[in-house]
C-alpha cells in the first residue's frame, strides 16, 4: 500500500471519529436541551450556565477539528513531496544500476583485451628470443666467413706475389735482351719486338713505346651535347666514342674521318668497352641499360637489363671476352655473360660506384666509389677482398696498367694516384696547379708502355705526367670546354681526348 493511500485512510478515520464524537455530544446534550425548552424558572440560571459551558466545549471541539484538518492537509502535502523524492531517488538508482551494468561490461571487455595482449606479448617475447638466437648464429657465421675471407685474401696476395716474381724474371730477361740488342744498334726494334713478346707471354696485347704528344693532329666534332666516353680498339688506330646524342661512332685516327655510327642506345653513353677480339662494343647508358653491338655488321646483339638507375661504368675481361662487368647508381655491380645475354652475379654496396675495371687475371673487380674508396671484389663470390681510401672525394676513374701491377685512380680532389696492386699502397701521386677534374666520370689513362699518365681538366687542357716523376712533361691546349675523358692507343700513339662540347682531339 502506498503512502498516499495510508494518508487517505488516516484522514477518513479521523473524520469518522469526529462525527462519532459529535453525535455522542449531541446525544449527551439532548436532555439538557429538552429541559431548557421547558419553562422552569427555578432551574433557568443553572441550565443556562450549563448550556453556555456546553456551547464553549462545542466551539473547542470545532477548533480542534479545524486544527486536525489543517494538520491533515500538511501531512498530505508532505506525503506527496516524499513520494516525488522517492521517485527521484528511484530514477537515480536506476541510472546508477545502468552505469554499473555498462561498467561491468567494459570491465569484461577490458579483461578479454588484456588477455589477448598478454598472449601477444608472450608471442613477441618468444619471437624475439628466436631472432636473438638467429642473430647469434648469423654473427657466428659472419665471423667464420670473415676468417675464410682473410685466408682467401692471403692466398690471393701470395699468388700475386708469385706472379710478380715471374714478371720480374720476365722483365730481367727483357732488360738482358735490350742490352744485347743495344750493342748491335737495334734498340728501337728491340723495344718493339721483345716488349711485345714479353707482354704477350703475360696475356697482354702487343704495343710499342709511347712518345710524349705535343700537338694535336685532328679535331673532330663528334657528338652533340658532349662526349663522355672514348677508347681505342686493340692493336688498331680506330677510335670509338659515345656521347649525349645516344650514338656510338667509330673513327679513323689516321685521317680523322668517321667510319661508322651505331644506333639503338636509348640514353646518353656514359662509358664504353670492347672485347679483346674487337668484335663487340658495349655501351653503358643513362637509360639504366647496357647495349652490345656487333662491330662488323653494326647490328645490336643484346640489351642487358637489370639495373634500376643510370649505368656509369663498364669493362670487359681481358682473359675472357665472355664476361662483362658494369656499375650503376643503384649501388650495384653486375657481372654479365655476354654469350647468354644475362646477369650471372650482383654485388650490392652502400656507396655509388663511378668507375671500375677487371684485374689482369679476370678474377677480381676493381671499383672506385663516391665515398673516395677503392674496393676489390671476388668475381666468383661477389665478396669484398680489400678496401683502401684512395681519395678525399669521389673517385672518377680507374685504369689498370698493362702488366697488371699498377692501378691509376683519379678523384674530385684533383689528384691522380698510382697504387701497387699487391699491397694497395700509394706508389705515386700526380697533381698540377691548373688541373681540375671536371665531373664524376672524368676518365684519365695510362700510356701504352705504362710510362705516362694523361688526364683532362675543367679548363680545357690535357695534362701529361711521367709515372716516375710528379711534374708534368706536357700540357695540351686545344679544347674550348672541360675535357671529360682521355684514351691512349695501344700502338703508342695517338692520344685522344673529348670534351663537354662533343669535340674529340687526337694528339701526336
Amino acid at each position: 500500500m502506498s503512502q498516499e493511500e495510508v494518508a487517505m485512510d488516516a484522514i477518513n478515520h479521523a473524520l469518522k471519529a469526529l462525527r462519532k464524537r459529535h453525535l455522542l455530544e449531541e446525544g449527551a446534550h439532548a436532555p439538557a436541551m429538552i429541559a431548557l425548552s421547558r419553562p422552569i424558572s427555578s432551574q433557568g440560571s443553572e441550565w443556562k450556565e450549563k448550556s453556555e459551558n456546553l456551547e464553549l466545549e462545542l466551539q473547542q471541539c470545532y477548533k480542534a477539528q479545524a486544527r486536525l484538518s489543517e494538520q491533515l492537509v500538511v501531512e498530505v502535502a508532505e506525503s506527496r513531496a516524499s513520494k516525488a523524492l522517492v521517485q527521484e531517488k528511484e530514477a537515480i538508482i536506476s541510472d546508477l544500476q545502468n552505469e554499473l551494468t555498462k561498467a561491468r561490461d567494459e570491465c569484461t571487455q577490458t579483461t578479454v583485451l588484456l588477455e589477448e595482449k598478454t598472449k601477444s606479448l608472450e608471442l613477441l617475447i618468444e619471437e624475439n628470443q628466436e631472432l636473438r638466437a638467429q642473430l647469434e648464429e648469423m654473427s657466428m657465421r659472419a665471423k667464420i666467413a670473415e676468417a675464410e675471407n682473410k685466408k682467401l685474401v692471403d692466398r690471393w696476395m701470395y699468388q700475386k706475389m708469385q706472379d710478380a716474381e715471374r714478371l720480374n724474371e720476365a722483365n730481367a730477361l727483357y732488360e738482358d735482351m735490350l742490352e744485347r740488342l743495344k750493342a748491335s744498334g737495334l734498340e728501337q726494334l728491340a723495344r718493339q719486338q721483345v716488349d711485345g713478346v714479353v707482354r704477350r707471354s703475360e696475356g697482354g696485347e702487343y704495343y710499342v713505346e709511347s712518345p710524349v704528344p705535343t700537338a694535336y693532329k685532328h679535331k673532330m666534332s663528334a657528338h652533340e651535347g658532349g662526349c663522355a666516353a672514348i677508347l681505342f680498339e686493340y692493336n688498331t688506330g680506330k677510335l670509338i666514342s659515345g656521347g649525349q646524342d645516344k650514338t656510338v661512332k667509330l673513327w679513323d685516327t689516321n685521317t680523322g674521318s668517321l667510319g661508322s655510327t651505331l644506333y639503338g642506345c636509348l640514353g646518353s653513353v656514359l662509358d664504353l668497352a670492347i672485347t679483346q677480339d674487337n668484335r663487340s662494343i658495349i655501351a653503358a647508358s643513362s637509360s639504366n641499360n647496357l647495349f652490345v653491338w656487333d662491330v662488323s655488321s653494326g647490328r645490336m646483339n643484346h640489351t642487358l637489363t637489370g639495373h634500376i638507375d643510370k649505368v656509369c661504368a663498364v669493362d670487359v675481361s681481358k682473359v675472357s671476352s665472355r664476361h662483362v662487368v658494369s656499375a650503376a647508381y643503384d649501388r650495384t655491380i653486375k657481372v654479365w655473360d655476354l654469350k647468354k645475354g644475362y646477369c650471372i652475379n650482383t654485388i650490392i654496396f652502400h656507396s655509388n660506384c663511378n668507375a671500375l675495371c677487371f684485374s689482369a687475371d679476370g678474377q677480381t673487380i676493381l671499383s672506385g666509389h663516391v665515398d673516395g674508396n677503392l674496393r676489390l671484389w671476388d668475381i666468383q663470390t661477389g665478396k669484398p677482398l680489400s678496401e683502401v681510401a684512395a681519395h678525399s672525394q669521389a673517385v672518377t676513374s680507374i685504369s689498370l696498367s698493362r702488366n697488371g701491377n699498377i692501378i691509376l685512380t683519379s678523384g674530385r680532389d684533383n689528384l691522380h694516384n698510382l697504387f701497387d696492386v699487391r699491397s694497395l699502397e700509394v706508389c705515386g701521386t700526380l697533381r698540377a696547379s691548373g688541373n681540375r677534374v671536371a665531373s664524376n666520370w672524368s676518365r684519365s689513362c695510362l700510356s701504352a708502355d705504362d710510362n705516362y699518365v694523361a688526364a683532362g681538366s675543367a679548363d680545357g687542357s690535357v695534362y701529361i705526367w711521367p709515372v716516375s716523376k710528379t711534374n708534368t712533361v706536357s700540357t695540351l691546349k686545344e679544347h674550348t670546354a672541360s675535357v671529360l675523358c682521355c684514351s691512349w692507343s695501344g700502338l703508342g700513339k695517338p692520344l685522344a681526348s673529348a670534351d663537354k662540347n662533343g669535340v674529340i682531339c687526337t694528339w701526336t
